[in-house]
């Protein structure tokens, strides 16, 4: 990792006050809150966004962890990938739809709202918008404030997989890296 591993220890008193606030609904400061803790007053506003995207959004859980594989996939966020691909795989995310996902394939969906959030997510991330009919099919499968959740995590999402890929945060030691065309942090073949 770019910047130096915390060890509670040493924290401040400011960065233990969140850490432990973190540590509350999570079980420690690991990937990218490793990274946001050298600032605490982010930490502070970052730990409760992706609380709220991982546990308590509109989109079932499915969703959630399905929309953190998209983003790590389009980001080339190793980390996140393998933090997530086996909880998505219980949530229920097929395995030919997780194996296209990481080899930089479109998905054959057989579930409308792993497609619809897979095609507004790209729409959104590849072209920077969402086209009348995509935002439409989903407003009509998720709902107002499910769209809105959809929005803002493809967002958060991307954010964590940036904090990840900038800070070369050290993929899990026991994990492989899952894309063909990613070592380390770099781009290859």
């Amino acid at each position: 990792m770019r910047l130096p591993t915390l060890d509670y220890k040493e924290l401040t008193p400011r960065q233990k006050e969140s850490w432990d606030k973190h540590s509350v609904r999570r079980e420690t400061v690991r990937g990218p809150y490793t990274v946001w803790m050298h600032d605490p007053d982010l930490m502070d506003k970052v730990s409760p966004l992706s609380n709220y995207f991982r546990f308590d959004c509109a989109l079932p859980v499915k969703l959630r962890e399905f929309g953190i594989l998209i983003t790590a996939r389009y980001w080339d966020a190793q980390y996140s990938w393998n933090a997530h691909v086996e909880k998505a795989r219980a949530a229920g995310i097929p395995d030919d739809v997780i194996r296209d996902l990481a080899a930089g394939k479109k998905p054959q969906f057989k579930a409308d709202d792993e497609r619809a959030m897979y095609a507004f997510a790209m729409e959104v991330l590849e072209n920077h918008f969402v086209s009348d009919q995509t935002f439409a099919e989903a407003k009509a499968i998720f709902g107002n404030k499910g769209v809105t959740d959809l929005i803002g995590a493809v967002g958060y999402f991307s954010m964590l997989q940036i904090c990840l890929n900038s800070a070369e945060v050290d993929l899990q030691p026991e994990a492989e890296p899952p894309f063909a065309n990613v070592r380390d942090y770099r781009k290859i073949g």
